[in-house]
């Protein structure tokens, strides 16, 4: 890191012959031609620890909630190197949502790597979620270099949980939106463009972020830090750059789509496409029984459906399908902000099989 005359800090990126190519953590009006710049002998750290908790702070871990200063904490360094083999532990434990479509068909592990700011504040603090929850904001008025290393200095703060033998879930809101910011950045410093102009290295970029969420082995201290980055999709392209980045890096997906939003399926999850490659692994016993077949059947009836909307005339069997089908995806709706418990949605699904199996109807009032 470096600072400027003004106070303001940067860190060199690009370091060549004659010249030293620096960002700017801040405004860059104060600078002018023949400012002295200082090394600063140090690499960007940000605080860390439980003094953080229930706290909002911007990229640099300096509070933005108008609290006053952090108490006591430690600095932990935003750029490290992530947990090797041996240091890790193979994620089987889930991480339940209290979402039935998520946790039924495309269950999440403990420790695996799968979003405006007031608000997000005000629904944290009225579900008494705030007090456990650490909020690093760089917002889009905020200068590229903060909305770049945001999701790393959010990452330091949660890894302190981990290697301290608890768990941690952060949520990166969104990754797009840093690989932009990184692209923004290397054409100033004049780096070669690669695909979509962005550089070449924006994959590491990434890899190097997403590797950092593991389950620590028993000896290690067992604790975990669970990431779900979130990725915005142009008109619902996958295959674009970026999301086939981070698809090819994590252990799975959840897509979701618009369209499904606007039929009133809610939560809006594209069964097909969206995958876990943990799978049953992080199930539990009971979850694995109930939920074994769901995902094909919902995946065929996707499928059929389809096809079906261009004739009437329907063999026994397809018009079963389509039927079940139809159940079982009014079955997986839920409202937002009213997860269940494990046990509910197990019972759930129970009860869902015994009542598909008697009803005629598409639609009939299913209470837990």
């Amino acid at each position: 890191m470096v600072e400027f005359s003004s106070g303001v800090k940067g860190i060199a990126l690009n370091l060549e012959n004659e010249n030293v190519g620096i960002v700017v953590f801040g405004s860059d009006t104060a600078i002018k031609e023949g400012d002295l710049v200082k090394r600063t002998g140090s690499i960007v750290d940000v605080p860390a620890g439980k003094a953080m908790l229930g706290r909002v702070v911007d990229a640099l871990g300096v509070p933005i909630d108008g609290r006053g200063a952090l108490s006591a904490h430690e600095r932990r360094r935003v750029e490290v190197k992530a947990p090797g083999i041996i240091e890790r532990k193979s994620v089987h434990e889930p991480m339940q949502t209290g979402l039935k479509a998520v946790d039924s068909l495309v269950p999440i592990a403990i420790g695996q790597k799968r979003s405006t700011v007031a608000q997000l504040v005000q629904i944290l603090s009225e579900a008494n979620a705030l007090e456990y929850s650490i909020l690093v904001a760089a917002t889009a008025s905020d200068p590229a270099p903060l909305q770049f290393l945001a999701p790393y200095s959010g990452c330091a703060m949660g890894e302190y949980f981990r290697d301290n033998g608890m768990h941690a879930l952060i949520i990166y809101d969104d990754l797009s939106k840093q690989a932009v910011a990184y692209r923004q950045m290397s054409l100033l410093l004049r780096r070669p463009p690669g695909r979509e102009a962005f550089p070449g290295d924006v994959f590491y970029l990434h890899s190097r972020l997403l590797e950092r969420a593991a389950k620590r082995s028993d000896q290690t201290g067992a604790g975990s830090l669970t990431a779900l980055p979130v990725i915005e999709t142009q008109a619902g392209d996958v295959s674009a750059y970026i999301p086939t980045n981070v698809i090819s890096i994590t252990d799975g997906q959840i897509c979701l789509e618009t369209e499904l939003f606007y039929r009133g399926i809610r939560p809006a999850i594209n069964v097909g496409l969206s995958v876990s490659r943990v799978g049953s692994a992080a199930q539990l016993k009971a979850m694995k029984q109930v939920c074994g077949s769901l995902k094909l059947e919902l995946a065929q009836y996707r499928e059929v459906a389809a096809f079906a909307q261009f004739g009437s005339d329907l063999d026994a069997a397809t018009q079963a399908l389509l039927n079940r089908g139809a159940r079982l995806t009014e079955i997986l709706k839920q409202p937002q902000y009213t997860p269940l418990t494990i046990e509910k949605t197990n019972y759930s699904h129970l009860r869902s099989g015994q009542w598909i199996l008697r009803s005629n109807a598409i639609r009939q009032n299913f209470s837990i």
